[in-house]
């Protein structure tokens, strides 16, 4: 949706938040041409395209977390064919110079858009691969929830009462759920430390079962789910069903962001960089990246050390070298990206239409 051919060519900023987006717009020549603030709702996309489109040709949409507040109108501006970039924060130097303001913000994003400078690819979100991430973090938010109920239950145990903490001392945890869930309670004599402890037991006991039950049941959805969207990725030796997950939540729904080897390698924090001085020639992985795939490949890096032939025998030589272990992984961690870009590419393809 773009006006006349002789309308003006517009370049747009978008200040996201979750009730309200600040939109301003920038000409070809960088000079400020409007700016207005609209509801973070379908209604609102719809009057921020309709009012750009009246502006001039839109040329690119900068928007500010356009995974998280701005995720909704990224989509929309998407199905509509409009160009749309993800623009990073606006740096603290030119906060503390210009000061803070939705306006300014706004503006900050479409001067960057404007210079191509630091911009990349924002995810679709409206594929698989989203469904993907929705499973995952309800999982990881149900297992962590389950062993914090588990932590807690074994740290009450310490401090109950002698003849509590001897029933329940050195059990399994399937055994020491089961037992505290079974503990029988008085609600009339809750005065009493031990009947005290013994409900607030059973109430963590039960709890740390919904919750472990739940992230099994989730864990099984989303590894039909990552089987099914990524069979090639899944079969990488080392990747189990959370770390592929992650690595394909990094890539999102377009595959357009694969654009290299080398760039997944960056977007996963792997890629070398130079690190020597005088007589001393290294090289380190950058620090730069999705965090959360960097964990994901040395996980599977561990995995693959432990249990890989083809890994071991490469520590070994490499050892052997003068190597240190961390020197190999953040090796092993390179060359496994090199692998999970291929495999991610054949998954890639298969999805796209």
């Amino acid at each position: 949706m773009t006006a006349g051919p002789k309308s003006p060519m517009i370049y747009a900023g978008v200040d996201t938040h979750a009730d309200t987006h600040h939109v301003a717009i920038v000409d070809a020549n960088g000079r400020e041409v409007d700016d207005r603030e609209f509801p973070a709702t379908t209604e609102g996309y719809r009057l921020i395209l309709e009012w750009l489109s009246s502006c001039g040709t839109i040329v690119d949409v900068g928007i500010e977390g356009s995974a998280s507040y701005g995720a909704g109108l990224t989509r929309y501006l998407h199905n509509a064919d409009i160009s749309v970039s993800e623009v990073p924060h606006p740096s603290r130097r030119l906060r503390r110079a210009s000061g803070k303001s939705d306006e300014l913000d706004a503006y900050a994003a479409a001067r960057v858009v404007l210079s191509r400078h630091q911009l990349s690819t924002p995810k679709r979100g409206d594929g698989a691969i989203e469904a993907i991430r929705a499973l995952r973090v309800a999982s990881t938010s149900s297992t962590k929830a389950a062993t914090a109920s588990m932590n807690t239950l074994r740290a009450l145990i310490v401090t109950a009462p002698d003849e509590l903490r001897e029933q329940l001392r050195g059990l399994s945890a399937a055994t020491l759920l089961t037992r505290c869930v079974d503990l029988p309670t008085d609600a009339e004599r809750l005065s009493d430390p031990a009947e005290a402890t013994k409900m607030a037991l059973r109430s963590l006991a039960t709890r740390s079962k919904l919750l472990r039950s739940e992230a099994t049941q989730l864990k099984k959805n989303l590894a039909a789910l990552v089987a099914d969207a990524a069979p090639a990725t899944s079969a990488v030796f080392g990747l189990g069903t959370d770390t592929a997950a992650a690595l394909l939540i990094t890539i999102g729904d377009n595959p357009d962001r694969l654009r290299s080897e080398a760039s997944f390698a960056h977007l996963c924090g792997v890629a070398p960089v130079p690190a020597s001085s005088g007589k001393t020639h290294r090289h380190r992985l950058h620090r730069g990246g999705d965090r959360r795939a960097n964990q994901a490949l040395h996980t599977a890096v561990i995995v693959r050390l432990r249990y890989h032939n083809g890994a071991r025998e490469y520590a070994n030589r490499r050892t052997t070298e003068g190597k240190s272990m961390p020197e190999i992984i953040r090796c092993q961690k390179r060359y496994l990206a090199r692998e999970v870009f291929t495999a991610l590419r054949t998954d890639y393809r298969d999805l796209t239409p």
